[in-house]
């Protein structure tokens, strides 16, 4: 067996691990909620695939991640408005998370190649990244395909139908700095990983 082969083993089997991470993971954070939404725990084994195995595995655990979204019932109030337009949404910003995460941690290394904890810091820029990109994505497709849902919701709030201010302030801030502070606290553990997995 090549190197290549056995590196390339080793990937899938720690793709597959991630996999099942992610739904576990996606499971229980559903009873971890902070607003209407719970806390992608899951961002955190999406980061470590980004940073492990690369831009393939990592848009595939951000896809896994989108179908344990659907699945878990996070998506049901969507699920009820268009069917299509949930899908895109979960999918995307799921796939695009992992995307984006794996490309910064390969241009962090690269950046910091020459500092002694450069690895360190790309995994602290993927780590940041993943969560901006999934929640990003997520408030355009909903100004996309449910606009009209988050200006009755922004009424509902009594906030005298700043849709904005609902969306970024209700909807997604305090779960997107949870995210992110979780990310960023446990990105020592995702270097630990590869320096594990490296050995």
């Amino acid at each position: 067996m090549t190197q290549t082969s056995k590196l390339s083993t080793r990937t899938l089997v720690l793709g597959a691990i991630l996999t099942a991470l992610v739904f576990l993971l996606q499971y229980m954070g559903s009873f971890i909620r902070l607003g209407p939404f719970s806390i992608s725990l899951v961002l955190i084994p999406i980061v470590i695939g980004a940073a492990t195995c690369g831009t393939g595995i990592a848009a595939w655990l951000g896809l896994v991640f989108g179908f344990a979204v659907l699945i878990s019932g996070d998506a049901a109030a969507f699920l009820a408005v268009t069917v299509p337009g949930t899908f895109v949404t979960v999918l995307s910003k799921g796939v695009l998370c992992g995307f984006f995460a794996a490309l910064t941690y390969k241009a962090g290394l690269k950046a910091f190649a020459k500092l002694k904890n450069g690895r360190y810091l790309a995994v602290i820029l993927a780590a940041i990244v993943c969560p901006i990109v999934n929640t990003g994505v997520f408030l355009i497709c909903c100004s996309v395909f449910f606009m009209d849902t988050m200006i009755e919701w922004a009424a509902a709030a009594d906030l005298g139908g700043n849709v904005v201010h609902y969306m970024i302030f209700v909807l997604v801030g305090v779960n997107f700095i949870a995210e992110l502070v979780t990310n960023i606290i446990l990105s020592p553990i995702v270097s630990r990983l590869i320096d594990i997995r490296n050995k």
